[in-house]
């Protein structure tokens, strides 16, 4: 049994780390759209998802096979991975510095505001570079508090320079770009100087690390693009068939699930490294316990959450967007989505333990049969009820489909059964649950 007090910090400090950059992300976005013209906010939130989707494309290629090659081994063997793992960063950072480089040349805007995009995007996604290693790094290592500290450290240098900015009226879009360059560079060099980010290890780089990770690298990238599509394919689709304006209906509930996307990045964060030290240490089992206590976990504690979310999401969507959105669609598709928040856990765990032992390409494959079911679904269900229940509705096929396939891929290499996930989750739930309630009682003293 893992060791609880251990378990519970290392839970509180993960969650604590997933929450500070969507809060904080939440407030900076607040502040811009009510201090930016319309235009400028658009055009920030353009650079914005385009540094978002190449940064999938670096989380896919380097974090996950850097964590499953790097935790649990020797220093020596860290060394080389880490090493590794920044020549083949420095390699995809550079393709894209290149091709940003070529489309800066050759293509000529007559919007100012999309040439800066162009202009600054490959510096941009450079001096993020070091930051994003160390983060993987210190996740590999289980240091969720030097996690926690980097990410304020980030997001919080970028608040800072938004509020100066505002406070002496000279934010705009050019100079909210300078504000995101500059807390990315002193973010980056912070983690240089305190040795975080590991930069000298790129001497302790093998070949042969370089192509593990490389290969492993190309079915994360794989499987990262296909989640990304997976969660932008409703929104295309219902843009592309409905009113325009049932986008925002739809997109009410879509943004309310993020909410418990929170909780579930935290026990991935927290246990993928255990995971990895448990493959490298070639204990099935303990793989197997791992995988259903973190699944069931999660699972078993967002069941009574997703009730309750079912039953008030009528004012929670009246509270944080107005009472116009109360007779539409948004509340019903909500309460759909939380029929199925108890496969959300466990189709993730199975795909990142695909990951860890190795079998990259069929947690891939996983993501390209959820996609695949989830857009022919939507155009079916559209055309035959042309309502959209039947994109919310295909949704819970969508997450059946992903956790049949994950259960029947994993069940060739690991013994384990659902009954198993939901009753060591209830178990191990209990536990923490019954020692924080028993933290949170005064002692007696004795008279």
């Amino acid at each position: 049994m893992p060791n609880l007090k251990k378990l519970v910090n290392k839970h509180t400090i993960s969650l604590a780390t997933s929450a500070a950059m969507p809060v904080i992300g939440m407030l900076v976005l607040s502040l811009m759209s009510h201090n930016l013209s319309a235009a400028d906010f658009g055009n920030y939130i353009f650079l914005l998802i385009t540094i978002l989707l190449a940064d999938t494309f670096r989380n896919g290629f380097v974090q996950t096979s850097l964590i499953k090659f790097y935790a649990g081994t020797s220093k020596k063997r860290s060394f080389e991975i880490a090493g590794s793992a920044w020549y083949v960063g420095l390699i995809q950072t550079f393709v894209f510095i290149a091709i940003d480089a070529i489309v800066y040349l050759f293509y000529h805007s007559k919007s100012v505001d999309a040439e800066i995009t162009i202009q600054w995007f490959g510096i941009i996604y450079l001096s993020t570079l070091p930051a994003a290693i160390a983060s993987y790094i210190l996740q590999a290592e289980e240091k969720f508090g030097q996690m926690l500290l980097l990410q304020v450290i980030n997001q919080g240098l970028f608040l800072l320079f938004i509020l100066i900015l505002i406070f002496t009226r000279h934010l705009s879009f050019q100079t909210a770009v300078y504000a995101y360059f500059g807390g990315s560079v002193i973010t980056s060099i912070f983690t240089i100087l305190n040795g975080w980010s590991k930069i000298r290890t790129l001497k302790h780089r093998t070949s042969l690390s370089v192509k593990k990770l490389a290969h492993f690298g190309k079915f994360s990238v794989g499987t990262s693009i296909s989640s990304y599509l997976l969660r932008s394919s409703d929104t295309f689709i219902i843009k592309l068939m409905f009113n325009p304006a049932l986008l925002a209906v739809y997109y009410i509930p879509q943004r309310l699930m993020e909410v418990f996307e929170i909780p579930m990045r935290a026990g991935v964060a927290t246990a993928m490294p255990e995971l990895s030290a448990a493959v490298h240490q070639d204990d099935q089992t303990s793989v197997a316990r791992i995988m259903k206590r973190y699944a069931g976990m999660l699972t078993v504690a967002l069941i009574p959450i997703a009730i309750v979310s079912f039953i008030l999401g009528g004012l929670v969507i009246d509270l944080l967007f107005g009472k116009k959105y109360h007779d539409t669609e948004a509340l019903n598709i909500f309460r759909l989505f939380m029929c199925y928040v108890m496969l959300m856990p466990i189709d993730r765990f199975f795909g990142i333990t695909l990951d860890i032992i190795n079998k990259p390409q069929l947690n891939m494959m996983k993501v390209i049969i959820m996609l695949i079911v989830n857009v022919v679904g939507d155009f079916v269900g559209i055309l035959i009820f042309k309502s959209l229940y039947a994109v919310a509705i295909v949704s819970l096929f969508t997450f059946f489909s992903g956790a049949i396939f994950g259960y029947w891929a994993l069940k060739k290499h690991l013994k384990f059964t659902i009954r198993d996930i939901f009753k060591l989750g209830y178990s191990e739930l209990k536990r923490v649950v019954g020692d924080l309630l028993k933290k949170s009682q005064p002692n007696k003293v004795q008279l």
